[in-house]
């Protein structure tokens, strides 16, 4: 086994981390979805960086242009998460030997739909060769002081929502690799949630408007994971009385005699907000979301105790901390 391999992508984090001077005062602490520098007159710079890997992150059936418009919304998801409206971004690219020039032109084409869905351009980058497609994007974005939704927020007894219903990514990814079945009525919108993944970034924006949120992350790690982390930051647990399962997700769930429950907490991908909400504030949030198009799905509430808890029909279970994690 290689020494990574028995580390995971947050023990290696950690480690990093652990070997870095902490700059003074810093806005946004290690372990938030964004990074942040105070540029003066009551201003944050937000920062983010990602990357997207052939190897990892580009399932069969993914094409070229769907890869590098996937790079940019896996950035934007974090910046709506945080109530930040992105503005340019850099491209790294890393690109294997042998690719045509259409293969660069669907890359080029695919970075900037991405970019320019979300009200952003692309102005500048990198390019080398590499072992393995590798894009890697670095986000900008400019906010009021105060303004960020972080993961750290939350307390006891307030509501827990989110931006969308679960479980589509995990069931297209299982259709991709065909190890499944799935009749075409709703084969479409599973494949596509995975192939063609949307950014709640009007959502964001609009939930940070409402100054009702009380902890954001983004649910690209899964919601299981996306809930342990915001109880780690704030302190606070989980009870989770409604899982926002997908209407295709049951179907498919029955078909293939699959478990809803897994496929909804630990699928990942999913790119969503999960978001605390003030009670007294709740019909505020609601209102902001649905003013966007969006809608806000009410699961739960934190509470004191510190654990992460599923009851249904009157039975609790325990959420358990995983979901996708490199090197694992």
């Amino acid at each position: 086994m290689k020494q990574n391999d028995a580390l995971g992508e947050r023990r290696i984090i950690e480690i990093i981390q652990s070997h870095l001077d902490l700059m003074p005062k810093m806005p946004v602490p290690f372990g938030d979805d964004v990074s942040a520098y105070d540029i003066g007159n009551g201003k944050l710079a937000v920062l983010k960086t990602d990357m997207l890997v052939g190897k990892t992150d580009v399932p069969r059936g993914m094409s070229l242009w769907q890869a590098a418009r996937k790079a940019v919304v896996m950035n934007v998801s974090d910046f709506a998460a945080k109530g930040v409206k992105p503005l340019v971004l850099l491209v790294s690219l890393g690109l294997p030997a042998g690719l045509s020039e259409k293969d660069v032109e669907a890359i080029g084409d695919g970075l900037n739909a991405g970019a320019r869905e979300y009200g952003a351009y692309v102005i500048g980058g990198d390019t080398g060769e590499a072992s393995d497609l590798t894009i890697s994007i670095s986000l900008f974005g400019i906010i009021e002081k105060g303004r960020l939704q972080l993961r750290s927020g939350a307390k006891p007894r307030d509501f827990v929502a989110a931006t969308g219903l679960f479980g589509k990514s995990s069931a297209g990814l299982k259709i991709l690799l065909g190890d499944v079945r799935a009749p075409e009525a709703i084969r479409k919108a599973l494949v596509e949630s995975v192939l063609i993944p949307r950014a709640r970034l009007k959502d964001g924006l609009a939930l940070c408007q409402s100054k009702a949120v009380t902890a954001a992350i983004d649910s690209s790690d899964g919601l299981a994971w996306c809930l342990h982390e915001i109880g780690r930051a704030s302190n606070v647990g989980f009870l989770i009385d409604k899982l926002p399962v997908a209407r295709e997700v049951k179907k498919f769930a029955e078909i293939n005699d699959l478990d809803i429950g897994e496929l909804v907490l630990y699928g990942g991908e999913e790119y969503e907000l999960v978001v605390t909400v003030k009670p007294k504030l709740w019909r505020k949030a609601d209102e902001a979301i649905r003013k966007v198009g969006g809608k806000l799905t009410l699961i739960g509430k934190t509470t004191s105790r510190l654990q992460v808890l599923l009851e249904i029909d009157g039975r609790q279970s325990v959420i358990e901390p995983r979901g996708y994690e490199h090197f694992r």
